[in-house]
């Protein structure tokens, strides 16, 4: 999949895959979300994917679950610990909830990061369109 990213104005950096863009901005003026706000809220929402599907395919309701997401600093803006906490009404069937933890270990946010990809950053010159 390619992305195009650009520069809108300001301090805003857009990106654009498919029919999607998808806008971030920094402080002091920020209309979107933060780049690295965007990455750690993927991890959260793909969890959260993950258990949707494993309700609905099991004709589970999803009203009342959430999932908390703790983010942990370890200085310098990065993060050392995520947790997610799967939290489910009382009328949840205990007999899922491992099955649900499981689901939500199977994000592929989560596993990339477990076994991160390669980076290339290069430059290249282009001829104005």
């Amino acid at each position: 999949m390619e992305m195009l990213i650009d520069f809108p104005g300001g301090l805003r950096v857009d990106a654009h895959f498919g029919s999607h863009t998808v806008p971030t901005d920094q402080p002091p003026a920020s209309a979107a979300p933060m780049p690295f706000e965007l990455f750690l809220a993927s991890i959260g929402t793909c969890a959260g994917i993950y258990v949707l599907g494993f309700c609905r395919q099991r004709n589970l309701p999803t009203q009342g679950i959430r999932i908390i997401q703790r983010n942990h600093p370890a200085g310098a803006g990065m993060i050392e610990k995520i947790d997610l906490e799967i939290q489910v009404p009382p009328s949840f069937p205990a007999q899922y909830y491992d099955a649900l933890i499981r689901s939500a270990e199977l994000c592929k946010v989560k596993k990339t990061l477990e076994h991160p990809p390669i980076f290339e950053v290069k430059t290249k010159v282009v001829e104005p369109v």
